[in-house]
């Protein structure tokens, strides 16, 4: 399926918002539509002709499995991200959808002539890079040193941001994308932990639990310094 640029929910915030129109329509002509059920992978460990996509609406967790046969849930894509390791294969990772995920996607060799192409591009997937690097190492940080509040308050923090339309303000409603057991994984907590946290948060006036998965913030402000986010 063609890319439908003009109605594209994610087109002021993807890396490719800074092409103009003419060279945004090239780049789509490229492209194609990909819809991704729930658990569905998109690329697997030792892929070497991965395909290169940005996220345009649901949730990804790129993952590793350990010695043990464990998955390590390493990072979350939202909507708006790039996910393709432009210069190298992902040799250890797996790429799978949380959520019915759409995607618009791209053959590596022509992401490739495109960031030689347009500077503008290549410039903005660097600048994504380094925002990717630094939410990787901020989550290490995370998870190596905070209680368990504060890791499961700055993770529905980000929840919370990327399911908002707008960077001034957190979303009011939201899906968790994970499992209370991927959270566990993530965070380095047992499922246990998750489960009496979110409870607890319940308790404060925080965020109020609907249904499964849905969650309500009812004090964005109280999520804020819980989390620490506001010293990002």
């Amino acid at each position: 399926m063609n890319l439908a640029c003009e109605t594209c929910p994610v087109r002021d915030s993807a890396a490719c918002s800074v092409l103009n129109e003419e060279e945004r329509d090239a780049l789509a002509a490229l492209g194609r539509t990909r819809v991704l059920k729930r658990g569905e992978m998109l690329f697997a460990a030792g892929d070497v002709e991965a395909a290169c996509a940005t996220l345009v609406s649901g949730a990804l967790k790129v993952s590793a499995i350990d010695r043990e046969g464990t998955e390590r849930i390493l990072a979350l894509v939202h909507p708006s991200g790039f996910i393709g390791e432009l210069f190298t294969p992902f040799a250890h990772h797996d790429v799978v959808a949380l959520t019915e995920s759409t995607l618009c996607t791209f053959a590596r060799a022509d992401i490739d002539r495109a960031i030689e192409t347009y500077p503008a591009l290549s410039r903005a997937l660097l600048r994504r890079a380094q925002e990717d690097l630094l939410s990787t190492r901020n989550m290490l940080e995370l998870t190596a040193n905070a209680s368990a509040e504060v890791r499961l308050t700055a993770l529905l923090h980000d929840f919370a941001a990327a399911a908002s339309t707008s960077s001034c303000h957190l979303a009011g409603e939201f899906d968790l994308p994970l499992t209370r057991g991927e959270i566990a994984n993530m965070l380095g907590l047992t499922i246990e932990t998750v489960s009496r946290k979110l409870g607890e948060l319940e308790d404060m006036g925080v965020i109020k639990r609907k249904g499964k998965r849905g969650i309500e913030l009812v004090d964005p402000a109280l999520l804020l310094t819980l989390s620490g986010r506001q010293n990002d």
